[in-house]
């Protein structure tokens, strides 16, 4: 079976109209019931969205492939969709998606089928093809182009099983020392299309690297390319990305580095190139000849994506009750003042939000690390970081703090979350052995108590008192800053949001300045560094805006088109609309935006621009302290980084 027999016209969308992930997955749903590939859109929903809690399918490049394979599916089917602005899906590389390929697989669909389907992941590393996909506009466009793709790729296959034919023949003459070999497994959960994304990667890295890469593939329908005893004997180091169990006693002795399966997708050359170095670890079977655990994030990367897992479901709560309680104050000044019906409403209901932003941030983190075990004792953890002593509900009264006259407020829920996360690894680990007759006590009985037992004392006798009084020293540092110092503050949280304009160095400095208002929403330092990252973040919308209005020549049509929405983006503070840009010309807009991000948050800090709202932009600045200032201050920063950009970059046509 081709590709071309698996793509319909009828099941293409050549616009999105969804805006966010939510949305885009439930308009492809609608379309395949519409079609009839799927015969119930709430089962066929709820398991893609299983899937992607398993791990994001936006694998970065503005690709996703969201995929499943259960009863509700009638047919093998891939539905392609576009989004001209593009779509945050929780991407691996954090940028926002352009083409989404849904895939869809009976339960009982055969091997043609998934071998079409392997075959149309594979392709899917081709810049060259993502390239001419997303200049398509009619859905014929697509068909042709994915039609010759495949031409392509199986005269490719055929000439390289034809030279590995004559190569085989000859092998006994060869001396094929110098060229390394490497061995591999590639799977992910599903095994429908990460697993040979990541085949075709390595195996193309190592031929850019001058290595022989074989890998064996863990997906859908079954094991293909079944390494042998003889070639792991020879290999000079195995590479295993992999999401799900796979056989790892054949590997003992063996130099190995291990991953997700997205790691083989996203940097097939650095897992090349360590095996190459002998940076692995020699593997030595712990006697489970069968199987390993899974593969996850390790090290910083594995710290980052926990604690934006925390981050990411507090935000809401942060945004939310910041937002109703800055209104509150507008209530208060103007509609008569703090024992207004109004006012009280309004104040009451953003405390109550803010009131769980760190027990929730605590209660994620623990579950990104301990799973849905860990949910509870983190809450807690988080919940205990939040007072050092209070009466809730008037009926209890709680000392959460042994020696401390602070809460240990936002550090002291990160810290929680982790601890609990950690905890209950530990106690999976200590447990491990316990016969199965007994197996239902751990979730329901010694997991609940001992995790929360364990954390509790952590937080009442070390994290509470240290981080309580670091907390107090932070606040009262932000809160006696100069003038000169706050300039400098400012200027620097703001440059980071346009650095990398939603990743990591962007969630850094809005993390710390939601964190510093959400320890002391009152605080007037707080307003101006939520005033900072706020400017920070529309700078750059604004500016590539600008820059494509007034210096056409330099802009394709697109991008032109792209600078409209601009407009609107950064008025709102969405800082993403800047990223199509940043992606075409990383060296000249990342710079400029960053120069007019700092201009323009010096700006708010010498002028004491305050926002004590944590999101919003524009929408939100009647709140603020200094309306005109906060105006001033994002209209020169865009205008400075516009201009910056607009004459470094070369007209399109040269």
């Amino acid at each position: 079976m081709r590709i071309k027999d698996i793509l319909n016209p009828e099941s293409m969308i050549m616009s999105l109209k969804a805006t966010n992930k939510e949305e885009a997955i439930n308009e492809m749903a609608d379309l395949e019931v519409a079609t009839g590939v799927v015969n119930d859109k709430d089962e066929f929903v709820k398991s893609i969205w299983a899937r992607e809690k398993q791990s994001t399918t936006g694998i970065g490049e503005g690709i996703a492939m969201p995929h499943a394979r259960n009863k509700s599916i009638n047919k093998a089917r891939v539905l392609f969709a576009k989004s001209d602005q593009g779509i945050d899906f929780d991407s691996l590389d954090g940028q926002p998606v352009h083409l989404f390929f849904m895939i869809t697989a009976p339960d009982g669909a055969d091997n043609t089928h998934l071998q079409a389907l392997a075959k149309l992941s594979g392709l899917l590393v081709n810049p060259d093809l993502i390239a001419k996909l997303k200049a398509a506009t009619k859905p014929e466009e697509i068909i042709d182009i994915f039609t010759a793709a495949e031409d392509a790729k199986d005269a490719e296959e055929k000439a390289a099983a034809e030279k590995a034919a004559a190569k085989k023949a000859e092998e006994a003459k060869e001396d094929k020392s110098d060229k390394p070999l490497i061995v591999g497994v590639t799977a992910c959960i599903n095994g429908i299309a990460h697993t040979y994304m990541a085949e075709q990667a390595l195996i193309k890295a190592g031929e850019k690297l001058g290595a022989e890469v074989r890998i064996e593939t863990n997906g859908s329908e079954g094991v293909k390319h079944e390494l042998t005893a003889d070639e792991i004997k020879h290999a000079k180091g195995v590479i295993i990305a992999s999401d799900k169990k796979v056989k790892m006693a054949r590997f003992d002795g063996k130099e190995l580095i291990a991953g997700p399966v997205v790691d083989g997708i996203n940097k097939p050359e650095e897992l090349v190139k360590d095996i190459l170095a002998g940076k692995g670890s020699v593997y030595h079977d712990s006697g489970n000849s069968e199987e390993a655990s899974e593969a996850k994030a390790s090290g910083l990367h594995a710290v980052y994506q926990q604690l934006m897992n925390g981050i990411s479901h507090m935000l809401p709560f942060v945004i939310g009750g910041g937002i109703l309680m800055a209104i509150s104050f507008l209530v208060e000044q103007y509609m008569g003042g703090a024992k207004t019906e109004a006012f009280v409403f309004l104040n009451n209901a953003g405390s109550m939000a803010f009131a769980f932003m760190v027990p929730v941030l605590a209660a994620y983190i623990a579950e990104a690390i301990g799973d849905a075990p860990a949910l509870m004792p983190g809450f807690v953890g988080g919940f205990m970081a939040t007072v050092y002593k209070g009466s809730f509900g008037g009926a209890y009264v709680a000392s959460v703090n042994h020696s401390a006259n602070s809460a240990a407020g936002f550090l002291g829920g990160i810290a929680a979350g982790f601890i609990a996360g950690y905890i209950v690894v530990g106690l999976k680990k200590l447990f491990k052995g316990l016969p199965k007759s007994v197996e239902g006590m751990k979730p329901m009985l010694i997991y609940p108590i001992l995790s929360l037992l364990l954390t509790a004392l952590v937080m009442f006798f070390i994290i509470n008192p240290i981080f309580g009084a670091l907390n107090a020293g932070i606040t009262a540092f932000l809160n006696h800053l100069g003038t000169g110092n706050l300039v400098l503050l400012t200027a620097i949280l703001a440059g980071m949001m346009s650095i990398d304009m939603g990743g990591p160095f962007n969630k850094a400095a809005y993390v710390f300045a939601s964190g510093a208002f959400a320890n002391d929403p009152n605080s007037k330092t707080a307003a101006i560094l939520m005033a900072a990252v706020m400017v920070g973040g529309m700078v750059a919308p604004f500016a590539t805006a600008i820059a494509s209005a007034f210096f056409k020549n330099k802009f394709t049509d697109e991008e032109r088109k792209a600078g409209i929405t601009n407009w609107i983006l950064g008025f709102s503070f969405i800082t993403e609309g800047a990223i199509p840009f940043a992606a075409a010309d990383p060296s000249r807009v990342i710079p400029s935006s960053v120069i007019g991000s700092a201009v323009a948050s010096a700006l708010v800090g010498l002028l004491h621009v305050g926002v004590p709202a944590p999101h919003g932009g524009f929408w939100v600045s009647p709140l603020a302290t200094n309306i005109p200032g906060y105006f001033l201050a994002v209209i020169i920063g865009s205008i400075v980084a516009a201009v910056i950009l607009g004459f470094w970059k070369k007209p399109v046509n040269k």
